[in-house]
């Protein structure tokens, strides 16, 4: 039987530059103090920054709560069937 998944709500805020909190989050990838790397309900995202950090993180409701200098946000696409697939080293050299 084709598995079904049920699109929730994504929503990203950023305020001033200096902190941010983005619901929809499936996963915390990777993070250090100039880059964090999401996976949401509507693709990767990756934030890039200076002295970034992740303040709050629920897995259960799927928000997380960003701080720091803010320089850039980017989405990208990636395919369902192949993220179940991959490992966390993979997911993360991309």
């Amino acid at each position: 039987m084709e598995e079904q998944r049920i699109i929730k709500t994504h929503k990203l805020i950023i305020n001033n530059r200096k902190t941010s909190m983005v619901t929809g989050v499936l996963d915390v990838l990777s993070f250090d103090l100039n880059e964090i790397l999401l996976e949401t309900e509507m693709g990767m995202l990756m934030v890039k920054g200076t002295d970034l950090h992740v303040n709050r993180l629920s897995v259960e409701k799927g928000e997380v709560d960003l701080s720091g200098n803010i320089d850039s946000i980017a989405y990208s696409n990636v395919n369902q069937v192949n993220r179940q697939n991959e490992n966390f080293f993979t997911k993360l050299f991309k």
